[in-house]
């Protein structure tokens, strides 16, 4: 029986795959008929891939090489995987991407905003590598200076914005658009907004869609450099015009304020106002270049700082002021509530119609004024005979001539009453000259740069593009007394169109033939505009003509309050 049981046992070991060896009764099975035999990991189950076991395309292999139901589950498992992968990140792709908030991870100077870099000498932000390892090791990256800001410290004109005019001097660092999109992400923030307003400038620095910026934050809007308004303004009219004029432009502010960063003039109004509407927001100063934001924060810290410690530690290091459009190249957060909160200088707003856009780097600070305005007037007897057309009726000969403000600004007067005035309110620097119309051109291309300045100099002259936007005016007035309106260009300053003019009590009976309406041609560069606003109550005659509009309670009700 032994070799019988051994004789068994070594074919069952030659014919593993025969299980009639072990069991006769069950059938039969060819082996040259096999059937495909699934088992339940193969049949197609809920939440995975129901294609037809004959479709999927399975690892090769035959016989014992085949693949086992095991290996189709794994390579079906894997082949859902990654379908849902590929589909997670095409969701992912559909998704607005959110404005990135202000980062405070990376080292920025504190004078402008720059991020810190060792590697470009040109560039904003340059630090030498001593310094940046120095100040690096003893955690004081926040309290460095970049070199373009301490030239900007001494006077130099270093510009870092590139397009909308193409500033000169100083390496294309950074486009317009790059810094206005850095405060796209206000609108997403719980913010208090201060909107800086230039009352030299108020139509061109106005930032007519701050809310597309601000969004649903609450904005006070501020009125810098009153200090510079002629001697005599009365601020209860200029309160009232502003007022009006904002109401006009449909901007919906809490209050406004009247200051000077220079004398301090309002700024005790703004902290009382931040103080009562903060409510632990973050507080964000808005503006277009040069509108004074930096000074103003430096005013803001001077009166803050005498209640507040950490206000008047923060005095120390504060963002830097230059006449340069483009000063400040990124938010500069400034430590200055004791309550908690922080405050934001942020890059200006630059736009393309203000002079500055067009103007040799060198030549801007011309256009800022350093000190009170005086108007300069037309017929004015003096500026006349230099041009040798005094007379004895100066008025008359006013028709028909030509008036440069300095290279920028050129006004023709076509036809306006015998004893109409022109007044012009801007820089000193910016000389007036009187020519016949007929001549002008020929004048313009002579004495461009040499008499008519800016531009300076006849290099810069040869590359200046001239006074190419050309716009007509009729102006319309009612009451001859009273200021018609104000003409007023876009970063420089306004002109003042008083049909007849209480300096003279000349009369002619002309007059009757022209009365309501006086004719103007202005010439601007491109794309500078021209505004046409109600004048402006400057000066002590101000005070004498502007009338208060009358008001019923819902309208006082609904309208900001104004403070100085």
């Amino acid at each position: 029986m032994a070799p019988k049981i051994l004789s068994t046992f070594l074919s069952s070991l030659s014919f593993p795959h025969n299980p009639t060896i072990f069991n006769p009764k069950l059938p039969q099975i060819s082996p040259r008929k096999r059937s495909l035999v699934l088992c339940r990991f193969s049949q197609p189950q809920q939440g995975y891939d129901k294609t037809p076991v004959s479709e999927i395309d399975l690892p090769e292999g035959t016989g014992a090489a085949a693949p086992t139901p095991g290996d189709r589950f794994l390579e079906r498992h894997r082949s859902v995987e990654a379908a849902k992968l590929i589909l997670k990140e095409n969701k992912k792709k559909k998704k607005k991407e959110k404005p990135l908030k202000v980062s405070t991870a990376v080292a920025c100077c504190y004078g402008c905003g720059a991020p810190l870099q060792t590697s470009e000498l040109d560039a904003p932000g340059y630090v030498d590598l001593e310094t940046y390892a120095l100040k690096k090791k003893h955690h004081q990256l926040r309290r460095v200076l970049c070199g373009r800001c301490k030239l900007l410290s001494h006077g130099h004109m270093i510009t870092a914005v590139g397009g909308n005019g193409g500033y000169s001097g100083g390496k294309q660092f950074i486009t317009a658009d790059q810094l206005r999109e850095k405060l796209s992400n206000l609108r997403h923030e719980k913010a208090f907004i201060m909107k800086l307003v230039d009352i030299v400038d108020f139509n061109g620095s106005f930032l007519a869609r701050i809310r597309d910026l601000a969004g649903a934050n609450p904005i006070i809007l501020v009125v810098t450099k009153v200090d510079l308004l002629p001697k005599g303004t009365d601020l209860n009219c200029i309160g009232d015009w502003v007022v009006e004029a904002t109401t006009k432009k449909k901007l919906n502010v809490l209050s406004v304020h009247l200051t000077s960063s220079k004398s301090l003039v309002g700024i005790s109004g703004v902290v009382s106002e931040i103080q009562k509407e903060k409510k632990g927001r973050d507080v964000y100063i808005l503006g277009s270049a040069n509108v004074g934001k930096s000074a103003f924060i430096t005013a803001l810290l001077k009166l803050m700082g005498e209640r507040d410690p950490v206000a008047a530690a923060a005095q120390k290091y504060k963002p830097i002021q230059s006449a340069v459009p483009g000063t400040t190249l990124g938010p500069i957060q400034i430590n200055a509530f004791l309550s908690g909160g922080k405050l934001y200088d942020t890059p200006g707003v630059h736009l393309h119609h203000r002079q500055a856009a067009v103007v040799h780097a060198e030549d801007l600070p011309a256009l800022a004024p350093q000190s009170r305005l005086r108007g300069q007037s037309f017929p004015n007897s003096q500026i006349l005979a230099e041009n040798g057309t005094a007379g004895n009726n100066l008025s008359n000969r006013l028709n028909g001539h030509s008036l440069f403000w300095g290279g920028l600004v050129r006004i023709d007067i076509l036809k306006v009453l015998p004893e109409t005035r022109l007044t012009f309110y801007g820089p000193k620097s910016l000389r007036l000259h009187m020519v016949p119309t007929e001549g002008a051109d020929e004048f313009y291309q002579k004495e461009l740069g040499v008499l008519l300045t800016p531009p300076t100099g006849k290099q810069r002259a040869d590359e200046w593009g001239g006074l190419e936007t050309v716009r007509p005016l009729q102006i319309k007035f009612e009451d001859a007394e009273r200021p018609a309106c104000d003409v007023a260009i876009s970063g420089l300053g306004w002109i003042a169109v008083e049909p007849k003019s209480k300096m003279s009590s000349n009369s002619d009976s002309s007059s009757e033939k022209i009365a309501g309406e006086l004719h103007l041609v202005v010439h601007v560069p491109r794309p500078v505009e021209i505004f046409v606003r109600p004048p402006l109550p400057v000066g002590k005659s101000g005070t004498d003509w502007y009338q208060y509009k009358e008001l019923t309670d819902k309208e006082e009700e609904a309208r900001p309050k104004w403070n100085f």
